[in-house]
């Protein structure tokens, strides 16, 4: 029986997906050894959405983040799934050999590694820099539907990629659009160009179709899958580790997977989402306009929010149609952060003012002038381009300089002399203020759910809304807990 190995992403895809990054380090550490344990191939624990959720939401460290898991979780490599930091449109390289030398110290040995246009120029950047700190780099090859996305396309995105020596490949399909017909056709395209260098799987559930995706994709010869583990499955997560494993034991595959091990890690998040009021992933129905549109969940309800922000999210299907048209004005894109926001934010504009591209975003012109990759003069619509640019705050935007700066130039133009080089990267990208609050907040606190059932009881208890008496009695024992009345302020 031939053996498929499991790369674990809840700790950084099933939450993302589902819990919008609010998994905390707490949450993390009381079951670290339980994954450790569990016989993954490797454990994916960040991204660098991450860095900002921690800091500023859940005032967290992440890089002790990586740390205080790396101490539990000794045996699995820990991994990030990163594309750059070009929260300015480009990567400055100084901050991507720190970010990944940081990265390496804290404890991360491996990293996916994404271009939002899959371009070998940039995967090549990027790759070096990982591969300079000692990182193993796994280039994602990003999964999408459009006239330009055909089998040689993969086939010549695959070649360019072995070219760079990665320690393995990722077929990415984060928006879910993979079907097993798809699979079964794509898969052998890409592992004969891959020159032996091994393949992973990562797809999602968004059309319902990735458990059956990640069969496909074995049968047609990949070794590699990542799951998940419930509740932080299914939906816009992927699939359940649970599931897979059990079905591929069904056609005669091994997993090595502990999975009587990874039940109590079920447990432990499943208790965490009642608590907490977190959504607890569910399969969800088939819908073939997701293959139209491509716009991933979360987008959709920022799409909504911009729409109700001025009256019009009765327009929501419009603004889908539209954004369907923009992308194809735009040169079919992938529909990935940061492109898919681009996309789908000039859609609305388009819909709420009445007239295509009369108004246009920052982020379009700087598109069209080529500032987030790709070869856009040549992809997109000539006329669109042309009155996209053809605007005074096109030219302004064009005339700004983005060199490359030294580690220095970029300490010495945000104030951050004397920083240690963590903070200076949490300073990169974002405000002082955020950072000051993370550091006054402590340290971190294990949130603990296989306790005590008493002080568990009291806990769920207590998240009721107009509680304000929680009386607990049995023989020899009664226990009274009363809400504190708020206490008023004189004038």
């Amino acid at each position: 029986m031939e053996k498929i190995e499991f790369v674990d992403v809840t700790l950084r895809d099933g939450h993302q997906s589902l819990w919008a990054e609010r998994m905390t380090t707490g949450m993390m550490l009381p079951v670290a050894e339980r994954l450790d344990d569990a016989g993954f191939d490797a454990i994916e624990l960040l991204s660098p959405s991450h860095l900002g959720k921690c800091v500023r939401d859940l005032r967290e460290d992440p890089f002790e983040r990586i740390r205080l898991v790396a101490r539990r979780v000794r045996k699995t490599p820990l991994r990030v799934n990163a594309g750059g930091l070009n929260v300015f449109g480009s990567d400055q390289p100084a901050m991507l050999e720190l970010f990944w030398r940081l990265m390496a110290a804290a404890g991360i040995r491996q990293a996916r590694i994404s271009d939002s246009w899959n371009d070998p120029s940039v995967w090549k950047l990027r790759v070096s820099a990982a591969r300079k700190a000692g990182i193993a780099p796994i280039i994602n090859i990003t999964y999408s539907i459009s006239p330009r996305h055909t089998d040689d396309y993969y086939a010549e995105r695959t070649r360019q990629a072995v070219l760079l020596a990665p320690y393995r490949l990722c077929l990415k399909d984060p928006g879910g659009l993979l079907t097993p017909e798809r699979t079964r056709t794509l898969v052998p395209v890409m592992l004969g160009h891959s020159g032996g260098v091994p393949i992973e799987f990562h797809t999602h559930c968004s059309t319902g179709l990735g458990p059956l995706c990640c069969l496909e994709a074995v049968q047609q010869g990949i070794r590699i899958v990542n799951t998940a583990i419930p509740p932080l499955v299914d939906d816009a997560s992927l699939p359940s580790v649970f599931d897979v494993a059990g079905n591929l034991r069904t056609l005669g595959y091994r997993t090595g997977i502990d999975e009587q091990s990874l039940r109590v890690v079920e447990r432990h998040f499943t208790t965490i989402a009642r608590r907490e009021g977190l959504p607890m992933g569910a399969p969800v129905a088939y819908d073939y306009a997701q293959y139209v549109h491509q716009v991933p969940g979360g987008m959709i309800s920022n799409l909504r929010h911009q729409l109700r922000e001025v009256g019009a999210e009765s327009r929501l299907p419009a603004a889908l149609d539209e954004t369907v048209r923009v992308r194809a004005d735009f040169g079919y894109p992938i529909m990935v952060t940061p492109l898919s926001q681009f996309v789908g934010s000039q859609a609305a504009v388009n819909v709420i003012v009445g007239e295509r591209y009369k108004e246009v975003t920052d982020q379009t012109i700087r598109y069209a002038l080529g500032h987030f990759g790709g070869d856009v003069a040549a992809l997109m619509d000539p006329e669109v381009r042309e009155k996209i640019l053809d605007r005074p705050r096109a030219h302004a935007l064009a005339a700004i300089e983005r060199p490359d700066l030294s580690l220095e130039d970029i300490r010495s133009d945000l104030g951050a002399a004397g920083l240690s080089d963590e903070d200076l990267l949490l300073r990169y990208l974002m405000r002082k203020e955020d950072i000051d609050t993370m550091r006054a907040a402590g340290p971190v606190r294990e949130y603990i759910t296989d306790g005590d059932p008493l002080v568990t009881l009291v806990a769920d208890l207590s998240k009721y809304a107009g509680t304000h008496t929680i009386q607990i009695s049995k023989p020899g024992f009664a226990l009274t807990l009363r809400k504190k009345a708020p206490v008023e302020q004189g004038i």
